[in-house]
């Protein structure tokens, strides 16, 4: 199991420990180093500006919104960076929720979000390869557009720019069982937002058989510490958000997902504190138990015994979210 280490995104402003965390992971041998966007920071420039200062480690987006960027656009950047890199780049991308999708980018969610995925994958595998202009009759991104307000003169197009890698890693970010299933058969990796170890069986069959060197990359909070109910608070201040403000009440991908694992009625409670302004409450309602299952934390030998779930089962990259120098070189000695 390789190690990568997930930067997020930024919050009030750019963090200056992302840059030395970067560079003390590929130091340990780190594998990857990812980061990612909400309705902030993008997830391309500061991958950019780590690929100036490393010389070996791997860069992924975890994940770059779809609806940020036409597939054209995310497949530009990804061959730019790709190139300026020496081919390290991956592209995570994710399609978000209603909320953030509507509310921050003012584009319409997708009524078929998994034909909107399919379709903005296909056209930016088109780009990559460069085999011919990219064409598709797509619902959601037709190449060239063809709507009732379209010019009728656009005209397909392959980048002028040839990709320094036709199989330039693609992953995404996937919850619900059907979009895990699509995930596997038209990428090359994915990203899974939660991950318990002891319950693969949340996200269907589409793991039994999964193909050949395909990436299952999760990320994980991972704190070194005594005291695990403190160090559990950052991954329950993290859920607390993600379950009760990322999403509206009657649609909200991530706690449905906390619900298909076991906590769907601890996870309606979260969002009904969070919605009515009890931040604070919200957080001391998620379980103790469901942190716990997704995360590393505890002393040493806890995280050394527990990590050994994680390597059984199908991941193949541990994305490590730690701002702590100390707990990355811990888990790089025990992942040796």
């Amino acid at each position: 199991m390789r190690l990568g280490l997930a930067l997020g995104y930024w919050g009030r402003g750019p963090s200056p420990d992302h840059l030395p965390l970067a560079r003390e992971a590929e130091r340990l041998g780190y594998d990857s180093v990812w980061t990612a966007e909400s309705w902030g920071s993008d997830a391309f420039t500061p991958l950019t500006w780590i690929a100036a200062h490393t010389s070996r480690i791997r860069l992924g987006t975890a994940v770059a919104q779809m609806a940020a960027r036409p597939p054209t656009t995310a497949a530009m950047h990804a061959l730019t960076l790709d190139h300026l890199s020496g081919g390290r780049m991956m592209l995570g991308l994710g399609l978000s929720g209603p909320q953030v999708v509507e509310g921050w980018y003012g584009r319409p969610f997708p009524a078929s979000p998994l034909t909107a995925t399919r379709e903005y994958v296909d056209v930016v595998r088109q780009v990559l390869r460069r085999e011919a202009p990219v064409e598709l009759a797509g619902r959601f991104h037709a190449h060239p557009y063809r709507g009732p307000d379209a010019t009728g003169l656009g005209k397909p197009l392959k980048p002028i720019t040839h990709p320094l890698r036709p199989d330039l890693p693609v992953l995404l970010g996937a919850e619900g069982p059907r979009n895990v299933e699509q995930t596997t058969r038209i990428a090359d990796g994915w990203l899974p937002l939660y991950w318990s170890p002891t319950r693969p069986e949340v996200y269907g069959p589409a793991l039994a058989g999964l193909p050949e060197g395909f990436t299952v990359a999760p990320m994980a909070q991972v704190r070194v510490c005594d005291d695990i109910a403190e160090g559990l608070l950052p991954v329950k201040a993290m859920l607390g958000f993600y379950i009760g403000g990322m999403g509206h009440a009657a649609r909200n991908f991530h706690a449905d997902l906390m619900a298909r694992m076991g906590y769907e009625e601890e996870a309606r409670r979260v969002q009904e504190l969070f919605l009515s302004g009890r931040r604070e409450e919200a957080v001391r309602a998620v379980p103790d138990a469901f942190a716990d299952e997704i995360s590393l934390v505890g002393p040493r030998g806890r995280i050394a015994e527990r990590l050994e779930s994680w390597r059984e089962g199908p991941v193949t990259d541990l994305l490590v979210l730690s701002p702590d120098p100390a707990t990355l070189r811990v888990l790089a000695e025990l992942n040796s």
